[in-house]
């Protein structure tokens, strides 16, 4: 299990876990990232990262990104 700012650029990988406060946990839920489902890596830009999930292209932070483990 790794944090998703390790992840490869176009690789699709499996939500294993969502850490952090339960605001914070929510917020990604609601955004589409849930344990389970399928999130791809398209770009990253000074760390913060641009993810495909549920047929969306959504960017997060850095540090949101690092809370989402694969």
């Amino acid at each position: 299990m790794m944090p998703l700012t390790l992840a490869e650029v176009g690789e699709e990988n499996i939500i294993k876990k969502i850490g952090g406060r339960q605001e914070v946990r929510s917020h990604l839920e609601n955004l589409g990232f849930i344990a389970g489902g399928a999130v791809t890596v398209i770009n990253t830009i000074g760390g913060n990262v641009i993810v495909n999930v549920k047929e969306s292209r959504i960017a997060i932070s850095k540090e949101m990104a690092q809370k989402i483990m694969i």
